[in-house]
């Protein structure tokens, strides 16, 4: 049943503006300059950046002005994501709302849920003079999502409060306490290129449909990696034919399991009607296999024109097995937390460019050396075909406090409120909470939101009931921390 209160529909009023502004990673501007002319219309401070990160001041209520300074912190960017027959225009064009039932998606697109509900919560409590609340900092950084790099970019001094309230978690009723670190890595492999056998056929291979999603939230779900997929029907056909790879892409964001892939391909004119055979059975087996993460998953195959180069039959065999060897997935489980991911890599994004294969993945991992044994793994693939590699965007792990006060400030309000217990757990994915703890000692921080499902994909809904308790549950805690 829907959770229905006057505060749900203002803060989706605001969110529903908030998705009016292009705001994709690394393109905040508009977005910034929007929440600045905000804060100047309300009377409320400002403070930005050389990066871009945003702070805005909110003073206390009456009775509050003692308390310790809350900051409340989200991110400005989202994931990007749409169906590939979207025609929107993430540069330009609105996120449309669509309600479903107890459920607010978009048309085709990322919701932006995954950050603009934070904005929008916390647009709505500097504004609500009803609320009791110590000095708010407003905490709204850049580029979260392409690796935290506006956490990362935070300067001593930028912020003063110590307590601090995320809202970038995405099951309401769950607080985290803990989140995994990480790092990315880029593999280049050259590749020899040479001309077509004039008998040879250009063939476009697609694969898509899946479902993907976020790389650390759902890489346990063993949803299906759609650059893992073709490179799998790619070598598969190459046990019997020889095809000459001429291009291939995949992926979106290193923090989003690819749901699409194509390589362009040329094959003996004389063997398309083999190749078609042999990628209609292998569409028939994904789908058996995954017919419960994929039920949309699909692979076709047509004829084009165009291109007179490929790879060699030899460079083509070496981008397959670089892909085929590269790992996907879960790799260990916490021996801690049941039912927590600890180590993880997504095969993020795939491309050709200068004549060179591209490859980023992004690693994850709770314990740093583990994080650090899996890169290294992946760092030798590259050398031992003879690849460059370089490894960067690393973000600490947020190791939890069981002792943390705000915590159980947290519990106590939660109990009272909803009477039942929290969920307390720790997240298999980066959170900024890990950086600003890292780079501000002292901090005492938790990390909370509405219920979030498939972020990062044109599937993300926001469940419009836990906006309201996300709501009701802040504004008891606020009033809570005098």
């Amino acid at each position: 049943m829907i959770y229905k209160h006057k505060e749900t529909n203002d803060i989706l009023k605001w969110f529903e503006q908030i998705n009016q502004i292009p705001r994709c990673s690394g393109n905040e501007e508009a977005i910034r300059l929007w929440l600045i002319n905000w804060a100047k219309e309300n009377h409320f401070e400002i403070k930005t950046d050389k990066i871009g990160n945003l702070l805005i001041d909110v003073p206390a209520s009456s009775g509050y002005e003692n308390a310790p300074i809350v900051v409340i912190q989200g991110h400005l960017d989202m994931v990007c994501e749409k169906t590939p027959d979207s025609n929107h225009d993430f540069t330009q064009d609105a996120i449309k709302l669509v309600k479903k039932g107890e459920w607010l998606t978009a048309d085709k697109t990322s919701l932006g849920a995954d950050n603009g509900i934070a904005i929008a919560i916390a647009m709505a409590l500097a504004l609500d003079r009803t609320v009791s609340h110590p000095p708010l900092e407003l905490l709204f950084t850049v580029d979260e999502e392409t690796g935290l790099i506006g956490a990362n970019a935070l300067e001593t001094g930028f912020f003063k409060g110590r307590i601090l309230i995320n809202i970038d978690s995405e099951d309401e009723g769950c607080f985290m306490i803990g989140c995994a670190g990480g790092i990315n890595t880029h593999l280049s492999i050259p590749l020899k290129w040479a001309d077509v056998p004039n008998d040879y056929q250009l063939m476009k291979i697609n694969a898509g449909g899946m479902k993907g999603g976020h790389s650390g939230i759902d890489i346990n779900a063993e949803r299906a990696n759609a650059i893992k997929i073709l490179t799998q029907i790619l070598h598969q056909i190459k046990q019997q034919v020889d095809i000459r790879l001429a291009n291939i892409t995949g992926g979106s964001a290193h923090n989003a399991i690819p749901r699409d892939s194509e390589a362009l391909v040329f094959l003996p004119a004389d063997e398309i009607k083999v190749v078609k055979t042999l990628v209609q059975a292998a569409e028939k087996t994904l789908k058996a296999e995954y017919q419960n993460t994929d039920p949309n998953l699909f692979i076709k195959i047509n004829e084009i024109n165009g291109l007179n180069q490929a790879f060699t039959s030899e460079g083509t065999q070496k981008l397959i097995d670089v892909i085929m060897v590269l790992p996907h997935g879960v790799a260990a489980n916490s021996q801690d937390i049941e039912g927590l991911v600890e180590t993880s890599n997504n095969i993020a994004l795939i491309s050709i460019d200068e004549g060179q294969l591209k490859v980023l993945t992004s690693q994850r991992s709770s314990i740093e050396s583990r994080v650090d044994a899996l890169t290294h793994r992946i760092e030798a693939v590259a050398r031992l075909v003879g690849g460059k590699v370089y490894s960067d965007t690393r973000y600490p792990a947020w190791q939890p406090n069981m002792d943390s006060s705000l915590l159980a400030k947290s519990i106590d309000v939660y109990k009272k409120l909803f009477a039942k217990a929290p969920a307390v757990e720790a997240i298999h994915a980066g959170l900024e909470c890990g950086i600003i703890g890292d780079k501000f000692p002292g901090m005492d921080m938790i990390s909370i939101g509405p219920t979030i499902k498939d972020p990062h994909s044109p599937d993300e809904k926001i469940h419009i009931g836990s906006v309201g308790m996300i709501w009701d549950f802040m504004v008891a805690l606020l009033k809570a921390l005098k």
